[in-house]
C-alpha cells in the first residue's frame, strides 16, 4: 500500500505543485506584511488564508486521485447543481458591497460563481468532445451558448459583471478552438452585440447602466472605482525595481490602497517587492499556465484535451484581467488573482481546477495503471 502510494506521488506533476505552493507563499507573505506595522495587529486574513491553503492542498490531491473522466460522466449533474446554487444565492445570498454572491453555510461563506466557472468548463468540454466536430456545428454552438448564457444571466443578476465576463470568455475561447469558420464567429458575435444593445435599451434601469459604465471606465467614479485604480497605480510605481520591502509600502500600510487583500493584492506585492518580486510572480503564473497547456497537448483523450484548454482559458483570463485592473488597463471587475488574492471560495476552486489538470497529467503516464480505469 505504502509502495503504491509513493509510486502514485511520483506520478504527480511536481513542477505544477511547486508553482502552486510558491504562488500561495506570495499570497501569505503579502497578507502577513499588511499587519506588521499596525498598532493592534489582526492576522485574521493571514490565518484564514493559511487554513484555506492547507484545506485546498488536501482537496487538490483528492481531486488528483480521481480519474478526470469522471467529470465527463456527471457533467449534466454538475451543471444542474451549480445552476441551483446560483439561483439559491439570488434568494438567500448575503449582499457584500452591492453584490449578492455569497451563501452562508455553517458559518462559512461560499461564492458559487467560482465553482460555476469550473462547471461550465466541464460541461463545454464534454459537449464539444461529443458534438463539436459534427456537421451541425452551428446548432451545437447555439445550444452551448444558451447553456453558458443561463449561468451568465444568473451571475449578472447578482450583479457580478467580472465573473460574467469570465464565463463568457470560457465559452468564446472554447468556441474558437473548434473547426469553425471565422465568418461564422463574426456573425455570432454580431448577434450577441445586438442582443446586448437591446437588453441595454429595453430592460436595464438607469442605476444598472451607471454601474456598467463605471465598470468599463472607473474614471467616471473618481471617489470609488477610479480612486482604487489611481492608488493601485501609485503603489505599483512606488515599488520601483526592488520594492520598499515587506511591510514598508506606504500605500498599503497606510491604507490608501482599498481592497488590498483581494482585488489589489498585486499592487501590494509590486510596491513591497518591486519589479523583481512582481516579475517573479508573473513568471510563476506563466509557468503554471504553461504546465496546464502542456497537459492539454500531451493527453490523447479528447475530453481531457478540451478540459485542460478550458481551464487554461479560465485561469489566463483571471490573471490578465486582475493584473490589468491593478495597472489601470482593464476595468475594475472584482476578479481575484488566482492563488494569491484572499478568499476561500476562489482559492479552493482554483485548486480543484488544478487538481483536475494534475489528474490529466497523471493519467498521461499510463504505465502506472497498466489498464484503463
Amino acid at each position: 500500500m505504502i509502495k503504491r502510494l509513493l509510486s502514485w506521488l511520483k506520478l504527480n506533476d511536481w513542477y505544477l505543485i511547486i508553482n502552486i505552493i510558491l504562488l500561495m507563499i506570495f499570497s501569505l507573505a503579502a497578507l502577513y506584511s499588511l499587519q506588521l506595522n499596525v498598532a493592534s495587529p489582526n492576522f485574521t486574513f493571514f490565518n484564514r488564508q493559511l487554513i484555506f491553503s492547507l484545506i485546498g492542498l488536501v482537496v487538490f490531491f483528492l481531486i488528483s486521485s480521481l480519474n478526470f473522466k469522471v467529470w465527463s460522466d456527471y457533467f449534466k449533474v454538475i451543471y444542474v447543481l451549480i445552476g441551483l446554487l446560483l439561483m439559491a444565492v439570488l434568494v438567500f445570498g448575503a449582499n457584500v458591497r452591492g453584490t449578492t454572491g455569497w451563501l452562508n453555510i455553517f458559518g462559512q461563506s461560499l461564492q458559487p460563481v467560482e465553482l460555476a466557472k469550473i462547471a461550465l468548463v466541464i460541461f463545454l468540454a464534454r459537449y464539444f468532445n461529443v458534438h463539436g466536430r459534427k456537421p451541425q456545428l452551428l446548432k451545437n454552438i447555439i445550444l452551448t451558448g444558451l447553456a453558458a448564457g443561463f449561468f451568465i444571466l444568473l451571475v449578472l443578476l447578482q450583479p457580478d459583471f467580472g465573473s460574467a465576463m469570465i464565463l463568457f470568455l470560457i465559452w468564446l475561447g472554447l468556441i474558437l478552438l473548434l473547426p469553425i469558420r471565422k465568418k461564422t464567429v463574426l456573425v455570432m458575435l454580431l448577434i450577441i452585440l445586438m442582443l446586448a444593445v437591446s437588453f441595454w435599451a429595453l430592460v436595464m434601469k438607469d442605476y444598472q447602466k451607471e454601474r456598467i459604465l463605471t465598470f468599463l471606465n472607473p474614471r467616471l467614479d473618481p471617489l470609488g472605482a477610479g480612486y482604487n485604480v489611481r492608488q493601485s497605480m501609485v503603489a505599483i510605481g512606488s515599488g520601483q525595481l526592488y520594492g520598499r520591502g515587506l511591510a514598508l509600502g506606504s500605500q498599503s500600510q497606510l491604507n490608501f490602497l482599498p481592497e488590498q487583500e483581494t482585488d489589489f493584492i498585486f499592487a501590494v506585492i509590486a510596491e513591497e517587492l518591486g519589479f523583481v518580486g512582481a516579475g517573479l510572480m508573473l513568471l510563476l503564473f506563466f509557468s503554471l499556465l504553461g504546465r496546464i497547456y502542456a497537459a492539454a497537448r500531451r493527453t490523447i483523450d479528447g475530453f481531457g484535451n478540451l478540459l485542460a484548454l478550458g481551464l487554461v482559458i479560465y485561469l489566463t483570463s483571471q490573471v490578465f484581467i486582475n493584473i490589468g485592473m491593478n495597472m489601470g488597463i482593464a476595468p475594475v471587475t472584482g476578479i481575484p488573482l488566482p492563488l494569491v488574492s484572499y478568499g476561500g471560495s476562489s482559492l479552493i476552486s482554483v485548486l480543484i481546477a488544478l487538481g483536475i489538470v494534475n489528474s490529466i497529467q497523471i493519467r498521461n503516464k499510463t504505465s502506472f495503471f497498466g489498464r484503463e480505469e
